[in-house]
């Protein structure tokens, strides 16, 4: 069983929604990034996003742009990023951790080797936004030959019909873009994420993350009576830009404020037990 699979069994066993949630590698440096990312599973992370820098995340909104600018101003790329997840399977052996992303670094670095490295380091799923399941199997197909899940993502415009193509090759979980627009914008309505959830479970049997606007522990724990999992990255991102000198550098205190305003997160899913 993948890890992925295992934590959604724990999770189902424990009769509550998981929390996702994200950081940039390398934002706003190595190390920092490197402890946030240790300290994330007791901080209450179920599972992890880690995003792949890029220059141009056409898909996130103004706290992950800055973030990724932030990371690759401090060297940061896809190989450093590798080797930030095999450091932290050194330590946590257990907690899934998936790669989110765009697939112009991929390509760059070559497809069959990423996901070898990938593989390798003890990445568990691979999110890349801007690869539409008609184009996917190029990465998706060497990805699962690693043992790597391919996560895709739905959104309200996805409907019955497109439904059956973003699922053939999806595994690990779904990703519900809840919002139309980029992320750390506006909340879905709990009505609309409610419908959501209904329509999808008819058409797939993985479980279902919901992303895109969730910044509170209530509105966590409200998505989490629904889901199978809430997923929080913009919040996450904005506050550890707040815990930044002017000129970019981590004050002292920073790492704990993250993973504080983490480990609140996770309190909404506890009183969301069903």
């Amino acid at each position: 069983m993948s890890r992925i699979a295992a934590r959604f069994a724990a999770l189902k066993a424990e009769g509550r929604a998981g929390l996702v949630t994200f950081l940039t590698a390398g934002d706003p440096d190595g190390a920092t990034s490197l402890a946030l990312l240790e300290g994330l599973p007791a901080a209450g992370a179920d599972l992890i996003e880690i995003g792949m820098p890029f220059s141009d995340p056409m898909a996130d909104g103004p706290a992950i742009q800055a973030s990724s600018l932030r990371a690759l101003a401090a060297g940061a790329n896809l190989t450093s990023t590798l080797d930030m997840v095999k450091t932290f399977r050194i330590k946590n052996d257990t907690v899934p951790v998936i790669l989110m992303g765009y697939y112009n670094p991929i390509h760059a670095h070559g497809v069959a080797a990423f996901c070898a490295e990938a593989g390798a380091a003890g990445v568990d799923g691979l999110i890349v936004v801007d690869l539409p399941p008609e184009e996917a199997e190029e990465l998706a197909g060497p990805a699962r030959a690693q043992g790597i899940d391919f996560i895709f993502l739905t959104a309200p415009t996805t409907d019955d019909v497109r439904l059956p193509t973003v699922l053939a090759s999806a595994s690990g979980f779904l990703y519900y873009v809840s919002i139309a627009g980029v992320t750390g914008t506006a909340s879905a309505s709990l009505e609309a994420i409610e419908g959501a959830m209904t329509r999808l479970r008819r058409h797939t049997a993985l479980p279902v993350a919901v992303g895109f606007g969730l910044r509170t522990a209530e509105q966590v724990a409200a998505v989490g009576k629904l889901a199978d999992a809430a997923v929080v990255g913009s919040a996450i991102v904005q506050k550890l830009a707040d815990g930044l000198t002017a000129d970019g550098k981590a004050k002292p205190g920073l790492v704990n404020e993250v993973l504080a305003f983490v480990t609140d997160l996770a309190a909404g899913l506890q009183t969301a037990k069903v």
